[in-house]
């Protein structure tokens, strides 16, 4: 099945793109997508995922609503979704 990923600020940095379309398994997680992403771009490494659950500064979105109000990492996907992965916000 096929995803559509959006990145956002330096995670679009490391992408190199700010979307692009994904072949996933039937049944792929949020956290499956997640770890690929690590493993495929330098940039990534240990940046979204902790000990398997999605860091917590980090916002993750399924279809624009936040997978961390659903089942968090293992939220599944299905075919046409789209996952949103924005980084850490500093200011004030």
């Amino acid at each position: 099945m096929e995803i559509d990923l959006r990145f956002f600020a330096t995670y679009r940095d490391a992408v190199g793109q700010k979307e692009r379309t994904r072949t996933v398994a039937d049944r792929a997680t949020v956290g499956d997508v997640l770890a690929d992403l690590e493993n495929d771009y330098d940039g990534l490494d240990e940046r979204l995922l902790a000990d398997g659950t999605i860091r917590p500064q980090l916002s993750v979105l399924k279809n624009g609503r936040n997978v961390m109000h659903m089942d968090g990492a293992e939220t599944t996907l299905d075919d046409g979704d789209v996952v949103s992965v924005f980084p850490p916000v500093a200011g004030g």
